[in-house]
């Protein structure tokens, strides 16, 4: 939603401006040329630092959210395998930095952000025809669209990199890459149209299910988290698990890696507001708290096992950063600490219990806490939403914001919601299950026995992380 606010950025502006200018002389009436070119000037100026405030805020944003993949994911995942597959598992994150980087350029973000049907955007900005340092008031009126495009652009990259975790210690380099490059155009960019994209089934203005969808809560983590789970299944478990012990190898890595996705994720989510302004506060509150409030992760843990590990205290922030981005820029504080809480609690639930009680072998939990906080979050949002924070369904005669969630009066919402999490489940599932048979027969995806035992580092690159011979 854009901010409408005149923010303290304005001010050097406005001081800066000539006092002669704003001086009427005696002779000149209200509506005189000379008064009424003034007072267009000084709205330009008005404009001009708006747009420079704005346009600041979304490149700083851009790279805290390209700050999450790398360094944050590269060392939060690579910290969590064992030492022979830390340079393999970094690698396929920062593969994505390039490769989606070419791919957006060429045809992703026309996919997603041009327009099309009410599925999937259409040809009309691919290799960035048309994208210009002119706003696109269809999608963000004070910011050049090259910044909204590079903006989006860095969370087509993080979200197939979230699917790794799934399948981390048995894949193939290449046809991982190839597989993550065709699930970005055909899975990712169809789920960011239906949102975020004019036109979409689910878009807020004129969908048929108008989805909230803030920052990707749907988009980013139902989509990564649920093909990481297909992904999981279809390859199978890691030799040995869960019979052989697979302790991450290095907790010091993880431990800053989630660190810096905490830091990064202020971006993801207060970016979204496209602005510096109100909403963008209320976004980075929102983001603070709810990954605070998922210590009920730590705590639930502690009450199971009779100690707080490191890991359950990373796991459990980055559970509640997932579950509150698709309502961090629509809900009350407090609202924010529940949602982080109820993460923490049902994702812990899921990594302890319900995939030991399945056996299958999610390695870093990819899904535990990005399919299911995305999925829970999606629902929570319908139930918390507020119009006092983000009066995206307009207000009524009186002024008053039209309710916005269930909490609100508004409970049609949370079926919306759920509409678009299922819509997001089936295209995650049967565009993965798709795509993992034509790149597994065409290349084979799973390494072999051998290279499994030695390890990506060794058998896929050729080198080690460590060297401890030296």
């Amino acid at each position: 939603m854009r901010c409408r606010s005149v923010h303290l950025l304005l001010l050097p502006a406005v001081l800066s401006f000539p006092v002669s200018a704003l001086a009427v002389a005696p002779n000149l009436g209200p509506s005189s040329p000379a008064t009424q070119a003034q007072i267009a000037a000084l709205e330009l100026a008005v404009k001009n630092a708006q747009s420079a405030g704005d346009n600041a805020w979304v490149l700083v944003s851009a790279a805290l959210v390209l700050l999450m993949t790398g360094p944050g994911l590269t060392l939060f995942y690579g910290g969590l395998v064992r030492r022979k597959n830390i340079l393999g598992t970094m690698m396929q994150s920062f593969a994505m930095m390039g490769i989606i980087t070419i791919l957006w350029a060429f045809i992703g973000y026309s996919l997603a952000f041009g327009h099309g049907n009410g599925f999937i955007g259409g040809f009309e900005h691919i290799f960035l025809r048309g994208v210009g340092l002119t706003p696109n008031p269809e999608y963000a009126a004070t910011i050049p669209e090259q910044t909204f495009m590079v903006y989006q652009l860095m969370f087509a990259i993080i979200t197939p990199a979230l699917i790794t975790g799934a399948f981390a210690e048995r894949v193939k380099f290449g046809p991982m890459a190839l597989f993550l490059s065709l699930w970005s155009l055909l899975v990712y960019c169809p789920m960011a149209h239906m949102i975020w994209g004019v036109g979409g089934l689910l878009n807020i203005n004129g969908g048929q299910w108008p989805c909230l969808d803030f920052a990707g809560g749907t988009v980013v983590h139902v989509t990564s988290g649920i093909s990481a789970l297909v992904a999981a299944l279809y390859l199978g478990k890691r030799a040995g698990y869960p019979h052989t012990d697979m302790p991450p190898h290095s907790m010091v890595l993880s431990f800053i890696g989630a660190c810096l996705l905490w830091v990064g994720w202020f971006g993801f989510n207060a970016g979204s507001a496209l602005s510096a302004g109100p909403l963008a506060t209320s976004a980075f509150i929102n983001t603070q708290f709810a990954a605070a409030a998922a210590l009920s992760w730590t705590l639930f843990e502690w009450l199971q096992n009779g100690k707080p590990t490191a890991l359950g205290a990373i796991s459990g922030a980055v559970a509640g950063l997932a579950t509150i981005t698709q309502a961090s820029g629509f809900v009350q504080p407090m609202s924010a600490l529940a949602i982080g809480t109820i993460a923490g609690i049902v994702c812990c639930f899921m990594v302890f219990k319900v995939k030991r009680f399945f056996g299958y072998d999610d390695s870093l939990d990819a899904f535990g806490v990005h399919g299911v906080g995305g999925t829970i979050g999606a629902l929570l949002t319908g139930l918390f939403a507020s119009g006092a924070i983000n009066a995206v369904f307009g207000n009524d005669s009186a002024g008053t914001p039209r309710p916005t969630g269930a909490i609100g009066g508004n409970w049609h919402q949370v079926l919306n919601q759920a509409i678009a999490m299922g819509i997001g489940w089936v295209l995650a599932i049967v565009g993965s299950l798709v795509l993992l048979f034509v790149v597994d027969n065409l290349f084979g995806l799973r390494l072999s026995p051998a290279d499994e035992t030695s390890g990506l580092d060794l058998s896929q690159h050729g080198e080690e992380g460590y060297e401890l011979n030296g």
